[in-house]
């Protein structure tokens, strides 16, 4: 497998008829209690049930929704040992939401923040907040005028 850095042929790679062209993406993260997960992203977030799968009799999987994006959060069965969640990756969000109305909701619901929200150098005002699992959660819409 050939790697290039990032700054190379990057015209070159942007006009191959065969580039990587995603029209949407959807997470799938494995959480270690799917009850107080699904509890957590509709209470605190705002997230709403889309579906449930069952196997056995019991729920092994939630797809959560907000707006046009999807999460399927899936129940860990240990099978694979303990592994560690959220480490290393954040999910961004986007949203035409009052950022500090969501995090002030966030907060009513007995959570913290990692990062309260700040207008950023590029134009966004963001905050970020750490699921039950680990998970990094940054919130953003554009700053107002």
């Amino acid at each position: 497998m050939s790697m290039h850095p990032p700054q190379a042929n990057l015209s070159r790679r942007r006009s191959e008829p065969e580039a990587f062209r995603a029209r949407s993406l959807s997470v799938s993260m494995t959480v270690k209690d799917l009850d107080s997960s699904v509890d957590w992203y509709c209470h605190a977030i705002g997230f709403v049930v889309d579906k449930s799968y069952e196997r056995e009799g019991h729920t092994s999987g939630v797809v959560l929704k907000a707006g046009a994006v999807r999460i399927l959060l899936n129940q860990d069965d240990g099978a694979k040992g303990e592994r560690v969640k959220g480490a290393g990756m954040s999910l961004h969000f986007t949203t035409v939401q009052d950022v500090d109305v969501l995090a002030e909701r966030i907060k009513a619901e007995g959570w913290s923040l990692e990062t309260e929200p700040t207008d950023m150098p590029w134009g966004a005002r963001s905050f970020r907040v750490r699921d039950p699992d680990g998970f990094m959660l940054a919130i953003s819409s554009e700053r107002a005028p």
